[in-house]
């Protein structure tokens, strides 16, 4: 690969990571207001189920190939781990918990990365500074939590800290799951097709938990659309879209950055948009939380382990290593 190539590589790692450092900072507070009147998992369904359509039927029209059998087994796989059990979970839990809150704890995303890595066979094992990093990091999380209080009923609510806690362990599996399945080449068809994979769980577990029982839809606010809208185009196709191709173009230790920037975003639009408090727990939280993950990603580097189909992507993944 040429130098003016690589250039031009950084330059679009760059822009995607800023993609997602905004647009998913913005996602917590576009949640908030599309669950006000439009049950958890189902917007989360409608949400997927629009913008995998979109993507899938744009690539195809584009002259991309459709997911061969095995490829939609993987996109299913990783689209509920990713979809289901992490975005479906941050919906739910977005009932009882600020969203600023909601994206501080999904900041802890790169410790459950490190955990999930060093578990899967062949994978990369935390060295001393790493585990330093994971024990600073859950402490960061237990003080934001402050399980006395939740316990007493007079802190966070306990269900949605666990479920936002799973959603994590869930979000970090199946993203390192997606670096070694067999997946379409193009990253916005793998894209579409988790989408819509993650969407059909999506609305079974809606159907499941009664979420809809006594819900009318005639009682959708313009509000709770407008929200929908901004999560179906902005946050679904540029935001994970952004997401899915740099953990097939840049290692995963510069993917996992965007949990640097994302919780201050979502607090910040939570305290301005939301009246969310902002209470010295909350900033003591950020400070020791976004310190250990960037501690982490300070000391331990994993290179990233590209998919069989994304050979042709090799070199770029490399020239931005390099």
């Amino acid at each position: 690969m040429t130098w003016n190539n690589k250039e031009k590589m950084k330059s679009k790692i760059w822009l995607a990571l800023f993609a997602l450092y905004i647009v998913w900072g913005s996602t917590y507070l576009g949640i908030k207001v599309a669950i006000e009147t439009i049950p958890p998992f189902f917007h989360a369904g409608v949400r997927f189920l629009a913008s995998g359509l979109i993507l899938v039927i744009w690539q195809r029209a584009a002259g991309q190939q459709m997911p061969t059998r095995r490829q939609w087994i993987s996109t299913a796989i990783i689209g509920n781990f990713l979809l289901l059990g992490g975005n479906g979970l941050v919906s739910w839990a977005e009932q009882f918990i600020p969203s600023g809150i909601a994206a501080l704890i999904i900041a802890s995303v790169p410790l459950f990365l490190v955990v999930a890595e060093a578990i899967r066979p062949n994978g990369v094992k935390p060295n001393w500074q790493s585990i330093v990093g994971l024990l600073i990091g859950f402490l960061g999380i237990y003080v934001l939590i402050n399980p006395t209080e939740a316990a007493a009923g007079a802190g966070l609510n306990i269900y949605g800290v666990v479920a936002l806690l799973f959603a994590c362990l869930l979000w970090a599996t199946g993203s390192v799951y997606s670096k070694s399945a067999d997946l379409p080449k193009a990253s916005l068809m793998s894209t579409g097709a988790q989408m819509l994979m993650g969407s059909i769980g999506l609305f079974i577990v809606s159907l499941v938990t009664g979420e809809l029982n006594g819900w009318n839809p005639a009682e959708v606010s313009t509000r709770s659309l407008a929200g929908l809208g901004y999560l179906i185009t902005i946050g679904s196709i540029v935001g994970f879209g952004s997401y899915t191709w740099l953990l097939q173009n840049a290692p995963i230790s510069l993917v996992a950055t965007y949990a640097y920037v994302n919780p201050i975003v979502a607090i910040l639009l939570g305290v301005w948009l939301a009246n969310e408090t902002l209470e010295p727990r909350i900033g003591l939280a950020t400070a020791i939380i976004i310190g250990s993950v960037v501690f982490i990603n300070s000391r331990s580097k994993p290179k990233v382990t590209l998919a069989p189909h994304a050979s042709a992507g090799e070199e770029e993944a490399r020239a931005y290593e390099e």
